[in-house]
């Protein structure tokens, strides 16, 4: 997959051989404290991440597409404690990975930063629902984070994400040098990784609840973004000014990472995908 890097220095960033990289991958598993998920219900199971596809559950395939990466030191579930046993249950045939589990916060912000508690140097963030997440992906975010980045987020352009199934995503952050959608893929790294976490808190689901971005950059960046007058590394490169942390953005050439499991629609779509590609048992094997 090619990938490029937000800002200059992204493209000119060092090569880190990935044997001699040591990184961890938290996986957001948790459900809206007090809400039934609608395809969790219809599937007969107590947590989305536990709803089946392609034969196996969400989280499985997240966890197949990581775990044979040089480098990997630590998977951690982050979840609700009652979630602890099912889950490992479905993991239980990953071998050679060490996967341990914590529980979830009342929040995407203070989960993350429990679920990253004791862990050091380049950590992962990706969800419980990211099925289609590819290896490559990841790969292309710890370049980032090699390069000097405190945090890393993957983006797809618009074009390649409605390439890869026009009913994908609905929802694009524009810019000045057109259309994007998050992948809800996340680096952190070195020893600011917590201001890192507060995008978390600030930023993440921009598309969903457009204020965050101009919260987190300003007014002047907020009207840049809103009239589309910045390209989005330029964005980055102002939000990472604003707040202390050099925050790089990755666009991933796959549209398909853009394309989570949120809901009945983008179940059927992430089937269809799935249906295209080589079994997760295969690859995981």
């Amino acid at each position: 997959m090619k990938a490029c890097g937000g800002t200059g220095w992204s493209r000119w960033m060092p090569r880190v051989p990935p044997e001699t990289r040591s990184f961890a991958i938290i996986i957001l598993a948790a459900q809206r404290r007090g809400q039934v998920n609608a395809l969790a219900s219809a599937a007969g199971v107590t947590h989305k991440c536990l709803v089946p596809i392609g034969g196996l559950p969400l989280i499985r395939h997240v966890v197949a597409a990581v775990a044979d990466m040089p480098g990997l030191a630590l998977i951690r579930i982050c979840v609700e404690e009652e979630a602890f046993a099912p889950v490992a249950e479905v993991l239980a045939d990953i071998s050679g990975r060490t996967i341990d589990y914590v529980a979830a916060a009342d929040n995407l912000a203070d989960s993350v930063h429990e679920a990253a508690q004791g862990l050091e140097g380049r950590l992962i963030v990706t969800t419980a629902d990211h099925v289609l997440l590819a290896s490559s992906s990841v790969e292309a975010v710890l370049r980032l984070l090699d390069g000097g980045a405190d945090a890393a987020i993957a983006f797809a352009r618009e074009e390649a994400v409605r390439a890869a199934h026009p009913d994908g995503q609905r929802r694009f952050y524009r810019f000045a040098d057109g259309g994007y959608s998050n992948c809800n893929l996340y680096g952190l790294s070195g020893q600011r990784w917590q201001a890192g976490v507060e995008i978390f808190r600030t930023g993440g689901q921009f598309a969903k609840h457009p204020m965050r971005i101009g919260w987190a950059l300003g007014l002047i960046n907020l009207l840049l973004v809103r009239f589309a007058l910045v390209s989005m590394p330029r964005a980055f490169a102002r939000l990472s000014r604003r707040i202390g942390v050099r925050i790089d953005p990755v666009v991933l050439a796959d549209g398909s990472q853009a394309i989570d499991v949120d809901n009945e629609r983008t179940y059927r779509v992430v089937e269809q995908l799935l249906d295209r590609r080589e079994p997760v048992q295969q690859r995981a094997a």
